[in-house]
């Protein structure tokens, strides 16, 4: 594989690791609500857009910062 298809993948991996579990516990301890199944998806929803947007960031910044 590329260096650069690799250094992408691992950082956007990374990356959406960390914003998962922010956005996770973000949303434990800001939003109780019932258990339903609305709660349940705008929860993965909730997540998931967090994640995908922490790296994103992640992948901008470790591009910016390689040398």
């Amino acid at each position: 594989m590329p260096c650069m298809i690799r250094f992408m993948l691992t950082r956007l991996a990374t990356g959406f690791g960390i914003g998962c579990a922010v956005g996770f516990f973000v949303w434990q301890n800001g939003f109780a609500a019932a258990d339903t199944l609305e709660n349940y998806l705008a929860k993965g929803l909730f997540i998931y857009l967090f994640a995908s947007t922490v790296s994103v960031g992640y992948v901008a910044t470790a591009l910016l910062l390689e040398e």
